[in-house]
């Protein structure tokens, strides 16, 4: 057994310690950061230490303010102040106080005028608004009588259509099935819608105001090789029926609008293509007319001679004295001299600028003619006397 244990072999273990690689220094960076926050807490402590109350509170103040401005002149920060209209911004000293007076809103109408309209314009120009109203249901009715009073034109008088919008008095004549006015794809009248525009242009011709025409379409489409559509062709009719109406003698100046319209406004919108939406619409305008008292024109002209009675009488002797003013001055008479031929005048001066210096045109004569005068003749002088003779 000892024998065994002596040729057991005997292991040494020798354990090789390895160098350490070297260090990196980013802990020195991370190390640096934390003292350096550790220092700028201990400088903030010292501050908050050495600082008054009051100091403290304009500082919480300055990052956390208790009042921000409700103006957005300046963006409401260090700039901020009051606009020129805010109330007391542009209040003086010496200034007295002003007084703010709320005024009504602008009624709808004519603008300006209809705004700054007293009540007694408002009540005069609303009597000539019912005035209009008088006259279109006079005319309205006028036009139900003479359809009514003619026999061959009953059947058409459910291809007249009247009624009164906002825009004026509306007449409209309709197409039917299998009573057109218009052939198809025509703009050339048929002889029954001549009748009713003679009617209708009789009306037209007693009423002072101006009128627009528009033609309709239904919305088939209509388009031929030329691109002629329902546009050209509305069009077309509008000035067909003009034409007649100016041939039963309505004034040209009466003509205000005419119009093609071709499918936009469907008399019928929830059937486009019906043969009712082919039409023509001729409005009396309402407000309009040199003759209609409703006219907003006509309502200033007759304020103004009912404010100034005389204005009429001063403006036509103004034009009077102004045509005085232009008629040629008499020509300044010549001076009696027997011994002085005699001197042309000189050519007639403006009556303008006699008008503004009256006695300006004698004054340039009376120069003129001292200028053109001729100069007196110098005397002349004695012949020098010979030189004495020597004597001999």
């Amino acid at each position: 057994m000892a024998e065994d244990k002596a040729k057991q072999p005997i292991i040494i273990k020798r354990v090789k310690k390895a160098s350490h690689a070297t260090h990196g220094g980013a802990w020195k960076i991370a190390y640096a950061d934390f003292v350096t926050a550790m220092m700028a807490f201990f400088l903030l402590l010292w501050l908050l230490n050495s600082v008054t109350q009051e100091q403290l509170e304009g500082i919480s103040n300055y990052f956390a303010p208790i009042s921000a401005s409700r103006s957005t002149v300046g963006s409401g920060g260090v700039l901020g102040g009051s606009s020129a209209t805010s109330e007391g911004s542009a209040k003086s000293a010496t200034a007295k106080d002003s007084v703010t007076m709320e005024l009504p809103p602008p009624k709808a109408g004519t603008g300006a005028e209809q705004a700054s309209m007293t009540p007694d314009e408002e009540a005069a120009a609303e009597v000539m608004r019912q005035k209009e109203e008088e006259q279109f249901k006079e005319a309205k009715q006028e036009l139900e009588n003479a359809i009514s009073g003619v026999p061959q034109l009953k059947q058409l008088a459910d291809s007249l259509l009247i009624d009164n919008t906002p825009e004026g008095l509306r007449i409209q004549l309709i197409d039917k099935e299998g009573l057109a006015m218009f052939p198809s794809g025509g703009a050339e009248p048929f002889l029954h819608t001549r009748r009713l525009l003679e009617l209708v242009s009789k009306v037209i011709e007693k009423m002072p105001q101006q009128i627009s025409i528009s033609g309709h379409t239904d919305a088939k489409r209509f388009v031929n090789e030329t691109g002629y559509s329902n546009w050209e062709l509305s069009a077309d009719r509008a000035n067909a029926a003009r034409r007649v109406l100016q041939h039963f003698k309505v004034p040209y100046e009466k003509v205000s609008l005419v119009v093609g319209k071709a499918a936009t406004e469907p008399l019928l919108p929830d059937d486009v293509d019906n043969a009712r939406n082919r039409r023509l619409s001729i409005i009396l305008l309402r407000g309009t007319g040199k003759d209609n008292p409703a006219n907003p024109d006509n309502i200033k002209k007759k304020k103004e001679k009912e404010a100034l009675p005389g204005l009429d009488t001063i403006k036509k002797q103004q034009a009077g004295e102004g045509a005085k003013a232009t008629a040629p001055l008499p020509p300044a008479a010549a001076p009696a001299d027997k011994g002085k031929a005699a001197i042309p005048l000189p050519p007639k001066i403006k009556a303008t600028q006699g008008e503004a210096l009256p006695g300006l045109e004698a004054i340039r004569r009376k120069q003129l003619e001292e200028g053109n005068s001729p100069p007196a003749t110098p005397a002349t002088p004695a012949a020098p006397a010979a030189p004495a003779q020597p004597k001999r």
